[in-house]
This record gives C-alpha cells, sequence and structure tokens, in this order.
C-alpha cells in the first residue's frame, strides 16, 4: 500500500493511543509483552503500530518470524514518542492540580494600609488551611493592583472599597471604624463620644497622593462639613511615619482600628479618640475578575479568611 507520503499527501496526525502502543513495542521489542504491559490486545495493538506507520508515512518497526527489531526511522521517532506521552502525562497532571482546589499559585494583591495588619492572619490561614497553594504576596497602591488584576498580572486582592470599577466582584469580609490619633494629651484624647465636625478645623496629617486612605479620610472630613480650603499637612508615605509626625506634635491623623495597636502600641506620646456613632468606616473585601475560572475557590477563601480575623475589633460582613 502506498503511504501518504509516498503519494504526496502531507502526513496525518497520530493519536496518542498510536504513540502508546509504538512507544511499548520500541521499549520491550515484543509484541505480547508490549500489549500486556498497556492493557491491548495483541492485534490491535499490532494494528495501532501499524496505522501509525500509515499515518506518519514511515517504517517504524522490520518484524520477523522470530523477533522486532527497529527501523532506523523507528529509533529516532522512538525518542520523540516517548517525549510527547511525557509531556501529555505532565499536561494531565497540571490540569488535575487546576482542578483540585487551593492548590498551585495564587497571586494576592494587598493595599499598604492593609498588608501589615491583616498578612499575619492571611499567612496563618494558608500555612494551617492550604498548605499545596503557593501564596504570592504583592504589596501596591489601589490603582496598580486594579491594572494587574485586569491585565491578569494578580489574581486576588485584599483592599478597601467601594471600588466601582466593572467587572470586578467584591467579596467583602469586614467594617472597620476609624479612630483619632492625636499627641499625647490633646483635648480628644480618650474621649469616646466625638462629634465628626471635630474634624472641620483639626490639624490633619494624611498620606501622599495614591493611597486610597487618604481620599477615605478627605471623604470623611467632607461630610464633616470640612471646608475644602482648609490645608491638610501630607506628609508621610507610610502610616508607620505619619503617627510618628503625629506624636512629634505636627497634627492629628485618622487611624483605621486594625492598624491601632501596632502602630501606636509602643508609642507612649499618642493618645487616642474614638468617634461617636456612627463612626466613620472603611470597607475591607477580596476583590476578583467577574466570572474569573477560580470563582468558588476566592469565595471559599473569603469565607476562611472572615472566621481568621474574627478577633479583630472590626464588624464582620456576611459573604
Amino acid at each position: 500500500m502506498a503511504s501518504p507520503a509516498s503519494q504526496g499527501g502531507r502526513p496525518r496526525q497520530p493519536s496518542l493511543a498510536q504513540l502508546r502502543a509504538f512507544a511499548a513495542v520500541a521499549e520491550h521489542l515484543h509484541f505480547r509483552e508490549a500489549a500486556a504491559e498497556i492493557g491491548m490486545s495483541q492485534p490491535a495493538l499490532s494494528g495501532a503500530v501499524s496505522a501509525l506507520e500509515e499515518a506518519l508515512g514511515v517504517q517504524l518497526l522490520e518484524r520477523t518470524t522470530r523477533k522486532v527489531l527497529l527501523s532506523p526511522a523507528g529509533e529516532r521517532l522512538a525518542a520523540r514518542a516517548r517525549t510527547v506521552l511525557e509531556a501529555v502525562g505532565d499536561l494531565m497532571e497540571e490540569a488535575e492540580a487546576a482542578r483540585a482546589p487551593f492548590t498551585g499559585v495564587l497571586r494576592l494583591g494587598v493595599i499598604p494600609t492593609v498588608a501589615p495588619y491583616l498578612l499575619p492572619a492571611v499567612l496563618r490561614l494558608v500555612h494551617d488551611t492550604y498548605p499545596d497553594l503557593d501564596l504570592q504576596v504583592h504589596e501596591e497602591q489601589t490603582a496598580s493592583l486594579l491594572d494587574g488584576l485586569a491585565h491578569g498580572r494578580l489574581d486576588l486582592l485584599l483592599l478597601a472599597v467601594p471600588l466601582g470599577v466593572p467587572q470586578i466582584t467584591e467579596l467583602p469580609l469586614f467594617d472597620e471604624d476609624f479612630v483619632l490619633v492625636a499627641p499625647k494629651d490633646h483635648w480628644l484624647g480618650g474621649r469616646g463620644d466625638i462629634p465628626r465636625q471635630a474634624l472641620q478645623e483639626l490639624d490633619l496629617l494624611l498620606l501622599d497622593e495614591g493611597h486610597c486612605l487618604r481620599d477615605q479620610a478627605l471623604d470623611i472630613c467632607r461630610e464633616a462639613g470640612r471646608d475644602e480650603n482648609t490645608p491638610v499637612t501630607t506628609s508621610a508615605a507610610g502610616l508607620s511615619t505619619l503617627v510618628q509626625l503625629v506624636a512629634g506634635g505636627l497634627g492629628v491623623t485618622l487611624l483605621p482600628r486594625t492598624a491601632l495597636r501596632v502602630e501606636t502600641g509602643r508609642n507612649d506620646q499618642l493618645t487616642t479618640g474614638y468617634f461617636a456613632d456612627p463612626a466613620p468606616s472603611r470597607r475591607i473585601a477580596l476583590a476578583m475578575r467577574t466570572g474569573a475560572a477560580r470563582q468558588d475557590e476566592f469565595e471559599q477563601f473569603a469565607e476562611a479568611l472572615r472566621a481568621a480575623l474574627r478577633g479583630l475589633p472590626v464588624r464582620m460582613v456576611k459573604g
């Protein structure tokens, strides 16, 4: 029979079953042993190898009554066949891992005003509950995180919401109040009923442009009736520096409750005050691409994270 190659046609695509049959014969050089290894009947095995030779237009085996030998082409193509079968095996293993939840890489983006205070709980959760998850953390400002999520550089975000961005699904975790942090002996220190209107005339220190916490604080001040022309001193790139400036007497600031212990616990030059209900607050959530392939997994992760964060001074939000 003329082969496709001899007829000038293009070789047909071989099947995995044909490659598997040929690889087994190439290893054992014996049809019965090869058939037993891969669980095929001997006639089916012989037919698969013949079909592969016809598809490729190449004689792979030299058959005699006593033994089977590889042709020169068969010697070369046997190695290729084994490489293809190994690659397919790797593909199936990777697909199996992808089907299993909480395995593989999870690229989590976190804003700077959340990372130092929530990451310990996140890392404990992953270590204790999802040991096969390869968590990679990226601390960036909100705009950069949203860009990374949109372009596939990041899988999941931990940040303040609402975002107001299309094609982003938010999985709320908790609400937390803002606390006034002031220099020691400040007249508002120690109070638990500070009216928001007190923000109208205070010397306020905020984070630099680009931090969502700055925008949230400014929104709170506007709601409190603060004149937009009242100067706001912006001097810090991070909350730790901001708190040090407050301790030095340069003004007051607003901190989320989750940051309070870390940022003020070791400084005796600071005092805190709490706002009257309803206190100004922010919501923290996970955010993912709407319709993400791992949506079910991310929703389970959000539920587990809510449970892991219950010891914080926050109000949990149901998913």
